[in-house]
C-alpha cells in the first residue's frame, strides 16, 4: 500500500463551503473530475469557456472486482484504482493547470481506518456474499419499520448497515480497531490529499444516516451493537472546499480539493437537465436510479410499501427513487458471449421476437451469478416464461424487462406523489442504447430525452465550479449543461400489450424482495 498521508482532520459543518477561485476569476476555470463506476474509472476535466461547458477525457481504467481471501468473495482493488487515479490526475495537468479536483463514485461501501490511519482489511465489495440473510439478522434487533422511520432508505441487501453488522459478527477484533470509518470516495480523497471527512449525499446511503436527526443515527447503530464505530462529525455538505494542496505540475500553484456529491447518482442528478417538477429521471449504468427531486423526504407507509428510498442531493433536494438492475445483467451476458460488440447485441436484440421472455431483473439471483445466461434461463423456466434462444433473445429478455421494470416504478412514484410525470430524461452511459430509450419511451408511454452520457462527472464539474464562484447555483449548472450537450429525443410508437404486463407483473410476484414490498 502506498505510504499514509499526513491526516487532516476537518470540522465537519453544515456550512463549510468556501467560495472563490484560489488565484481569482473564472475565465477558462478548469476542474478534474474523478468518476468512479463499478466497472470502470475515468478522469474528466471540465472546462468552462463563455456560455459552453466542455469536457476532456484524459484517463479511463478499469475498476473490476477482485477475488477476495475466501472462495467466492469479492474485494475493490483499491490500491490500483488510487493508483490510476493519480496518472489521470497527472495527465489533466500535464494539458493544462486544473483549479480542483473532486471524486464521486458508486455508495455503500465502505474502509475503515486503524489509529494511524492504516487500512484494516479489504474493501468488500457490494456483491459480496457477506451480507447474505443479513437484513433479517438485523430486523431481529431493530423492526424494518423502524428503520425506515428513521433512515427513510430502501432495504437493498448490500446496504452498509447489513455490510457493518456482518463485520461485526465475523470479525469482530477488525471492527475493534478501527477508528475511522470513509466511504470510498472519502477515502481516495485522503489518500490523494490527506483530509479526512465524510460527504453528505454519499453517508445518506448507509441506511444509518438519520433522515430528522441531520447527523449519523447513532442510536441506531448503538442498538445494533455498532456504538462504538468511529464516526467522524456531520457529514460535509457537497461543494465544500476541504483546503488546497500544490500542483504537481507547478508547485507554486495550489488545487482546490473538493468535496463533491460524492455519491455517483447525486452527481448524476446534479448535471441532469431537468427543467420541471415534473421530470422523471433515470440514472442509468450498472444500476439504473429511478426517481424524481423533491423538497422533502416520502416517508409515509405507501413509500414504505413501494420501496422507494429518499438519499440526499444537492441543497438538501432528496432524490426520491427507486434502485434497478441496470445494465449489469447485460454486461454480464455480454462478457460470457465472448464480448460481442454492442452494436451487435443491440442489433441481435433488435431482431429478435418482442415481449418472448420476461424476467424479475430485481431478483437476487441476478445480484452476483456464477453465470448471468444461467441464471436468466433458470428464471424463465421456473416462472413459466419460455426459454431465450441465443444471444439476440437473451440481449432483448433483459432489455424489455428492464423497461418494464422503468414502467412499474414509474407508476409506484406517480402513486406516491399523487400526480403523473411529463418527461422521462435518461442520463449516464445507458443513455447511447438508443434501443432501449425507445423501449422506455413506450413501456413507460412518456416522452424520453436520452442524454448527456457523462453525467456523474459532468456533476461533478459543476459542484466544483459552484464551489469555485464560476457558477452560481445548480439551476444555472444545469442551464449550462443543456446549452453544451445535446439531448436525443424520443416519442412513444407502440404500446405494450395489456397481457404482457399482466405477465410481467406476474412474474415479478413469483419472486417478492424486501426492495419491492
Amino acid at each position: 500500500m502506498p505510504p499514509v498521508p499526513d491526516a487532516k482532520l476537518l470540522p465537519s459543518s453544515k456550512d463549510g463551503t468556501r467560495r472563490g477561485r484560489p488565484d481569482g476569476g473564472d475565465d477558462g476555470m478548469r476542474c478534474a473530475a474523478v468518476d468512479l463506476g463499478a466497472g470502470s474509472g475515468r478522469v474528466i476535466v471540465g472546462e468552462r469557456r463563455a456560455d459552453r461547458l466542455v469536457i476532456d477525457e484524459v484517463h479511463r481504467f478499469a475498476s473490476p472486482m477482485v477475488a477476495g481471501p475466501a472462495a467466492g468473495s469479492w474485494t475493490w482493488d483499491v490500491d490500483l484504482i488510487e493508483a490510476e487515479i493519480r496518472k489521470g490526475l497527472a495527465a489533466a495537468e500535464a494539458a493544462g493547470p486544473i483549479d480542483g479536483f473532486g471524486i464521486d463514485g458508486w455508495a455503500v461501501d465502505h474502509v475503515l481506518l486503524d489509529a494511524d490511519f492504516r487500512r484494516l482489511g479489504p474493501v468488500w465489495a457490494y456483491r459480496d456474499h457477506r451480507t447474505d440473510g443479513e437484513r433479517e439478522r438485523v430486523f431481529a434487533e431493530v423492526s424494518r419499520a423502524e428503520i425506515w422511520r428513521r433512515t427513510g432508505i430502501q432495504f437493498l441487501p448490500f446496504n452498509t448497515l447489513y455490510q457493518l453488522t456482518a463485520l461485526a459478527r465475523l470479525q469482530p477484533d477488525l471492527l475493534a480497531r478501527a477508528r475511522h470509518f470513509l466511504m470510498v470516495p472519502d477515502y481516495l480523497i485522503f489518500r490523494l490529499s490527506g483530509f479526512l471527512a465524510n460527504e453528505y449525499t454519499n453517508a445518506t446511503t448507509t441506511q444509518f444516516y438519520g433522515l430528522h436527526g441531520d447527523d449519523w443515527d447513532r442510536g441506531l447503530l448503538a442498538a445494533l451493537g455498532l456504538g462504538r464505530l468511529p464516526l467522524a462529525g456531520r457529514p460535509v455538505e457537497p461543494g465544500t472546499i476541504l483546503g488546497t494542496i500544490p500542483s504537481s505540475a507547478d508547485p507554486a500553484r495550489s488545487v482546490a480539493v473538493i468535496a463533491v456529491a460524492s455519491h455517483d447518482t447525486a452527481s448524476a442528478v446534479v448535471a441532469a437537465p431537468l427543467s420541471s417538477p415534473d421530470d422523471l429521471f433515470v440514472s442509468s449504468g450498472t444500476w439504473s436510479l429511478m426517481g424524481f427531486e423533491s423538497p422533502k423526504a416520502f416517508t409515509s407507509p405507501k413509500a414504505l410499501r413501494l420501496g422507494v428510498s429518499n438519499e440526499g442531493g444537492w441543497g438538501r433536494r432528496f432524490r426520491v427513487l427507486k434502485n434497478i438492475a441496470g445494465m449489469w445483467p447485460i454486461q454480464r451476458i455480454r462478457d460470457e458471449a465472448g464480448n460481442p460488440s454492442w452494436e451487435r447485441l443491440i442489433a441481435a436484440a433488435e431482431a429478435a421476437e418482442p415481449w418472448r421472455s420476461l424476467v424479475d431483473l430485481d431478483d437476487e439471483r441476478f445480484l452476483s451469478p456464477p453465470s448471468m445466461t444461467a441464471a436468466v434461463e433458470a428464471a424463465c423456466a421456473e416462472t413459466g416464461e419460455p426459454r431465450p434462444e441465443g444471444l439476440g433473445a437473451l440481449a432483448r429478455c433483459v432489455f424489455e424487462s428492464l423497461a418494464l421494470s422503468y414502467a412499474e416504478v414509474k407508476r409506484a412514484l406517480e402513486d406516491l406523489r399523487g400526480r403523473p410525470f411529463a418527461r422521462l430524461r435518461i442520463v449516464g452511459g445507458g443513455s447511447r442504447n438508443r434501443f432501449l430509450d425507445q423501449l422506455a419511451a413506450d413501456a413507460c408511454d412518456l416522452p424520453v430525452s436520452a442524454g448527456p452520457v457523462e453525467t456523474s462527472a459532468l456533476g461533478n464539474v459543476c459542484v466544483q465550479m459552484i464551489a469555485l464562484g464560476a457558477l452560481r447555483d445548480v439551476d444555472e449548472a444545469r442551464t449550462l449543461v443543456r446549452r453544451s450537450f445535446a439531448v436525443e429525443d424520443f416519442e412513444p410508437r407502440g404500446s405494450v400489450p395489456d397481457p404482457v404486463r399482466r405477465r410481467f407483473r406476474s412474474v415479478g410476484r413469483r419472486h417478492p424482495q424486501e426492495t419491492q414490498p
